[in-house]
């Protein structure tokens, strides 16, 4: 009897917590009329009275994308590369280009397409094209493809001889393959750099807009949106943007233009000499008339140089162990722009192709003189 009395106790208690949760629960879920929760027959929200008016400088960025962003392409390099047994292994890779004239010819990095044995290009309407390489500057990070293209929309190239540091810039390119992005950002330096395969870079414009991977070959733009300069390369811990990114200066790439598309290579232009770049210390040893130059210790036979009547040195010393020849003319300047060491020398090569007359001013022992030179091809690096 004692346990059937606390089976029905347990059994009434049991009962008694089931009601008291569910009907608990059902009042909670249930929306009472009084509840602050109401379902208006119209929902008014605050709007906008007009379409927003773009500020001055949104203007611009609005104005530079849409007269560029049809000229910039996306550029898929295919290549092969092979395993540890010797086997074959497809490789694909992403940059960016710029289309520079009507013919259907496509500036960007010579990185982007080098090796490759099979390049295309997605235009901006999303048509796509197979593209040949017409020509490569291995030294200046620099390639001309082309493809044969219906309406095409040229760029306009700017001049990157005056750019200061500050001057607003926008990059446009494929970053991670997400082709038509732009950036912007300021020019954070001018400045001699190395780029990731050694080449130098005597005057790389560096710039905080961002640039990924995929940027290489794209525009850096003005405000007028014309190029001063194509996206190379950044520096930066993981390989992506943080704020140094780098340029090749259009005024470099214009140089060589005409002879990568008639010639597919450049004529890079020679003095045809062996030099030595001059300082204080050295000068006043060898009783120099300038403390700084370069000294020519001999002329190529043949060269340009030799052609122009420049001389070398005929007397041999030393400089440690290795033997120099003194009494060489000592050049100052070409073309009024001063030089100090050979850095200056390669800059105003750069400056000029083969076949090009500069005026050379030289120490003949204490006489000043300016020669005319007709640059040479170089053939080997002197």
């Amino acid at each position: 009897m004692k346990s059937f009395r606390a089976i029905l106790i347990a059994v009434l208690l049991v009962s008694a917590f089931y009601f008291y949760t569910t009907h608990s629960t059902r009042q909670e879920t249930s929306a009472p009329s009084d509840s602050w929760i109401s379902r208006p027959a119209r929902v008014e929200l605050t709007e906008a009275a007009a379409p927003q008016a773009y500020d001055a400088d949104e203007q611009v960025n609005i104005a530079v994308y849409k007269k560029v962003v049809p000229s910039v392409v996306n550029v898929t390099s295919r290549l092969v590369q092979f395993d540890f047994f010797y086997g074959e292994v497809p490789e694909e890779g992403q940059g960016s280009g710029f289309i520079i004239d009507h013919d259907g010819h496509i500036l960007t990095n010579y990185h982007v397409v080098a090796n490759a044995r099979q390049v295309e290009v997605l235009l901006h309407n999303k048509k796509r094209y197979p593209a040949q390489v017409v020509g490569v500057d291995r030294i200046n990070d620099l390639a001309v493809i082309r493809i044969k293209g219906q309406n095409l929309d040229p760029i306009t190239l700017g001049d990157s001889k005056h750019l200061v540091v500050g001057q607003k810039v926008y990059a446009i390119g494929n970053p991670f393959g997400l082709n038509g992005t732009m950036t912007r950002g300021i020019i954070s330096s001018i400045r001699p750099v190395r780029g990731p395969s050694g080449n130098l870079m005597d005057e790389a414009i560096q710039t905080d807009a961002a640039i990924n991977p995929g940027n290489s070959g794209g525009p850096l733009l003005n405000s007028r949106g014309e190029v001063i300069g194509i996206n190379t390369f950044i520096i930066g811990p993981s390989g992506q943007s943080s704020g140094l990114g780098f340029a090749i200066p259009i005024n470099t790439a214009k140089a060589v233009l005409n002879d990568l598309i008639t010639l597919g290579r450049v004529r890079r232009p020679s003095l045809g000499i062996r030099s030595l770049p001059i300082g204080p210390e050295l000068a006043d040893q060898m009783g120099l008339a300038s403390d700084s130059g370069v000294l020519i210790l001999q002329v190529i036979p043949g060269g340009a140089a030799e052609r122009a009547g420049l001389r070398g040195g005929d007397e041999r010393a030393y400089l440690g162990n290795i033997p120099i020849y003194l009494g060489g003319d000592l050049i100052v300047a070409i073309d009024n722009d001063d030089i100090h060491d050979q850095q200056d020398l390669s800059q105003a090569m750069n400056h000029h192709r083969a076949g090009d007359t500069v005026r050379v001013t030289v120490y003949r022992g204490k006489k000043k003189m300016e020669v005319s030179v007709t640059l040479g091809e170089a053939r080997e690096q002197t």
